[in-house]
């Protein structure tokens, strides 16, 4: 089963990062918002470069000076299964310690999605 990780990124700004495991990547989020564990509250998601695999267990400090400088840490980790995918909606399962269910990811404009359990 893919996985799924949300790191908590104290860059310039704090934001959480959403990756799921899709084709060997990483595809990757930034959500300037704690990711919502309840119905009804939707969040910001700006699409982000895909990042390695590897990337899923990384935690430390990012340098000042290089790209994304700042604290990074897993704020939550699991397995996740993909229910609806297409072009302008992911429909997926999340199997965490912080979120559990189904989530969505609908895309409103370019680059920019809600990101919402569904």
């Amino acid at each position: 089963m893919p996985i799924f990780v949300i790191q908590k990124h104290h860059a310039r700004r704090l934001h959480y990062d959403l990756r799921l495991e899709m084709n060997g990547v990483l595809k990757s989020w930034a959500i300037p918002k704690e990711p919502p564990a309840k119905h009804g509250v939707k969040r910001l998601a700006i699409q982000t470069e895909d990042h390695e695999l590897s990337y899923a267990d990384f935690e430390g400090v990012i340098p000042e000076g290089m790209y994304g400088a700042g604290k990074v840490e897993i704020w939550d980790k699991g397995e996740y299964e993909m229910d609806e995918k297409e072009d302008d909606k992911l429909a997926f399962f999340l199997k965490g310690k912080k979120l559990n269910g189904r989530y969505c990811l609908v895309k409103f404009k370019e680059g920019k999605w809600l990101f919402f359990k569904c």
